[in-house]
C-alpha cells in the first residue's frame, strides 16, 4: 500500500498498557533502535504511585535534530490494553490527525481517547502474540511502530539482539517473529506522516538518562563514596553508581535511612574521599540539619535532589520544580552553600561534575536540583565533552606546625588535613569555633567564621558556567532546570514568527548572582519568568535576591503535567503584547 505522507522533523509516539505488559521495555527499545538509525529522541515514562503493577505509558519523541522536550501531541498511540487510561490520558494529547491503534479484545476505545477525533485502527495485538510460541504483545506493537515510522529493520533487530543476548535462543526468535508479524500488519495501515531517516548514523551519540548522566558526572568529578537510601525518582542514580564505583575503586552503601546517608558521606569526606548522596524532596528535608553540620565544619559533600511533586510524599512518579526554596533556604542560621541545576538530560552530567568540583575546591555542601522529568527521561544526545576540571581540595602542607584548620585565609578556603596527620588534629563539629576549631561563643569568632564561610563562595569566580544565555533582543525569558528545553523550543517557534527573545537559564542558583543576572539582562525592556511551581518560587527568589534592571512578570503552574511549547508560545505572545504595568 502506498501512503502519501507529510515529512516531519519529529514524531511523537505513545505506548500504553497495564503494569507488566512490557510498555516501558517496548518504548526503551524503540528509542534505542532510533539511535541506531541515526535519529535523536527522548523517552519519557508515566506510571502511577503503585509499587508494582498499575497503569503505564511510554512516551517517545524522535527527531532529525536534538530533542529537548515532549512534543505538542502524539502522532501515534498504540494501546496494548486500556487499564486505568483515564488516570493519565491528559498526559497523552491527541488530535484528529493522530492515529490510535487499539486491540479490539480489550474493549471499546475509552471516550477520553475517542473524544480527540483521532483515527482508530484495530489490531489484535494479544491474539497475534498468542499465535507465536512465547510471543508478546509489546513486541507486536514494537514491530508495528517501527514499520509505521520507517525505522530500518536491521536497527530494530540489532537492539533486540542486544537486549536478549543473555536469554535463551527461543526468546530471541519469538520476539523476532512477533516484531515481523507486527510490521506485516502495519503495512496495511495508512499513516499520514513520515520521519526522514539520516543517511548514516553518527559515530559519537549516546543514549542516557538524566539519572545515569548525574552518576557519570559524579564519578568524573572524583566521587568515590556514595551512601544513600532508595527513593523515587532518584534510585536510578544509585543503580548506575553501584557498579561504576567498583570499577574505579570506590564504594556505595545502601544506608538504613536518609539521616544515616548524609552523615556517612560527611564522615567519608572528612576522611578525604569525595562523597555524594542522592535523594528526593522528602529525603532532603531529613538531611537539612546534617547539611548545616557540613557547612559549619567546612566538609565538602554533594547532595543530589531529584525533585518530585510535593509536599510530603506528594507525587513520587511525577515532576515538579518545587524544592527550590528548601534547597536554597532550608538550613537554619546563615549557612552559605552551593545549589546548581542541570538544564537538560545531557547537562545532568556537567552539573553533577561541576557540583563535585565546587564542593571540593570551596569545602562546602553542594546541592544538585534535578527532577523526575530530567532524571528518568532517556535521551539520544551528542556525546558530551570530557571536561578538564577535576576536583582538588586544598590540603595542608606536608610539614604541619601550629595548625589552624579554620584560619582566616585569603579567599576563605583554609587547608584541610586528613585524619592521622601528625600535628593536623582538629575538631570538626557543629559548634561555632575559632581558627583552631575549638568551640567558641565569642562574637568576634562567630562573625569571623561567618564571613569566612560566606566570602569563599561570594568571591569565587564561577565563570560562564553559571547560566545558559542564548539570543538577543529587548525581551527575555528566564527559566531553570527541566523547563529550559521546552522554553528553548517555544522561543525557536517564536523566532520563526520574527520575534527575537533572549533565553536566560541559570545553572547556578545559589549563591545568588545579582551582578551576573543584571549583565545578562542588559538592554532588556521586560522579562518573563517561567517555572513549574505552584507558588512561583523561582520568580520570588529572583525578585528578592537579584538586581533586575527591568520589569519582570511570572508564568508558573504546578506539575505534574510538563509544559509544552504551544502553551508557552501563547503565554509569551500575550505577555509581550500586554502593556507594562
Amino acid at each position: 500500500m502506498v501512503n502519501h505522507q507529510t515529512d516531519l522533523n519529529s514524531l511523537s509516539i505513545a505506548i500504553t498498557g497495564s503494569g507488566g505488559a512490557g510498555v516501558i521495555t517496548a518504548g526503551n527499545m524503540l528509542l534505542e533502535a532510533a539511535a541506531r538509525a541515526g535519529l535523536y529522541g527522548l523517552f519519557m515514562r508515566s506510571s502511577g504511585p503503585q509499587i508494582r503493577g498499575g497503569e503505564a505509558a511510554a512516551m517517545v519523541r524522535l527527531g532529525t535534530g536534538p530533542v529537548d522536550a515532549p512534543g505538542e501531541e502524539f502522532h501515534i498511540l498504540i494501546a496494548i490494553d486500556w487499564h486505568n487510561i483515564d488516570r493519565f490520558a491528559i498526559e497523552l494529547p491527541l488530535s484528529s490527525d493522530s492515529l490510535v491503534i487499539a486491540d479490539p479484545a480489550q474493549g471499546d476505545v475509552p471516550q477520553v481517547i475517542s473524544a480527540s477525533g483521532a483515527r482508530i485502527v484495530e489490531l489484535p495485538l494479544k491474539q497475534m502474540a498468542k499465535a507465536i510460541p512465547k510471543g508478546r504483545a509489546n513486541m507486536i506493537a514494537l514491530g508495528a511502530l517501527a514499520k509505521l515510522i520507517g525505522l530500518p529493520a536491521d536497527a530494530v533487530d540489532g537492539i533486540l539482539e542486544k537486549v536478549l543476548k543473555k536469554r535463551a535462543a527461543e526468546a530471541l526468535e519469538s520476539s523476532r517473529a512477533a516484531i515481523a508479524a507486527g510490521a506485516a500488519a502495519a503495512g496495511d495501515i495508512k499513516f499520514a506522516y513520515a520521519l526522514s531517516m539520516p543517511i548514516a548514523a553518527p559515530d559519537k551519540r549516546w543514549m542516557i538518562s538524566g539519572n545515569e548522566a548525574t552518576g557519570m558526572g559524579a564519578v568524573r568529578g572524583g566521587v568515590r563514596f556514595v551512601a544513600a537510601y532508595p527513593i523515587t525518582p532518584a534510585t536510578e542514580v544509585l543503580e548506575w553508581l553501584s557498579p561504576a564505583l567498583k570499577k574505579v575503586g570506590g564504594a556505595l552503601v545502601q544506608a538504613e535511612d536518609e539521616l544515616a546517608s548524609i552523615n556517612m558521606i560527611i564522615g567519608a569526606s572528612y576522611g578525604g574521599t569525595p562523597s555524594l548522596t542522592a535523594t528526593s524532596g522528602p529525603g532532603l528535608a531529613l538531611m537539612l540539619e546534617s547539611i548545616g553540620l557540613a557547612v559549619a565544619s567546612e566538609i565538602p559533600i554533594v547532595v543530589v535532589d531529584v525533585m518530585r511533586g510535593g509536599p510530603s510524599t506528594g507525587i513520587p512518579t511525577k515532576s515538579e520544580q518545587s524544592d527550590l526554596n528548601i534547597a536554597v533556604f532550608g538550613l537554619h542560621g546563615d549557612a552559605p552553600h552551593i545549589v546548581v541545576a542541570p538544564t537538560s538530560v545531557a547537562d545532568c552530567l556537567f552539573a553533577s561534575q561541576w557540583a563535585v568540583h565546587l564542593a571540593e575546591v570551596l569545602q562546602v555542601p553542594a546541592i544538585v536540583l534535578s527532577d523526575q522529568m530530567l532524571g528518568q527521561t532517556r535521551a539520544i544526545i551528542d556525546q558530551p565533552p570530557d571536561l578538564a576540571f577535576v576536583s582538588r581540595r586544598v590540603l595542608a602542607e606536608a610539614e604541619i606546625s601550629d595548625y589552624h584548620r579554620y584560619a582566616l585565609a585569603s579567599g576563605g578556603v583554609s587547608p584541610m588535613t586528613l585524619p592521622g596527620r601528625a600535628g593536623g588534629q582538629y575538631t570538626a563539629d557543629g559548634l561555632e569555633h575559632n581558627e583552631f576549631g575549638d568551640p567558641s561563643s565569642q562574637v568576634t569568632d562567630h562573625v569571623a567564621q561567618l564571613d569566612k564561610r560566606s566570602n569563599k563562595i561570594s568571591e569565587y569566580d564561577f565563570g560562564d558556567h553559571w547560566a545558559e544565555i542564548e539570543g538577543d533582543g529587548d525581551l527575555a525569558v528566564i527559566t531553570w532546570g527541566s523547563s529550559t528545553g521546552v522554553v528553548r523550543e517555544a522561543l525557536r517557534e517564536l523566532s520563526v514568527k520574527g520575534r527575537s527573545i533572549r533565553l536566560i537559564a541559570p545553572r547556578l542558583l545559589a549563591p545568588a548572582s545579582p551582578a551576573r543576572m543584571a549583565n545578562a539582562l542588559a538592554g532588556v525592556e521586560r522579562a518573563l519568568v517561567i517555572e513549574l511551581s505552584h507558588s512561583g518560587q523561582f520568580y520570588h527568589y529572583l525578585k528578592g535576591y537579584f538586581e533586575l534592571p527591568c520589569p519582570v512578570a511570572s508564568y508558573c503552574r504546578a506539575g505534574p503535567l510538563p509544559y509544552r511549547a504551544a502553551e508557552l508560545v501563547s503565554q509569551i505572545e500575550n505577555w509581550s503584547e500586554s502593556p507594562l504595568s
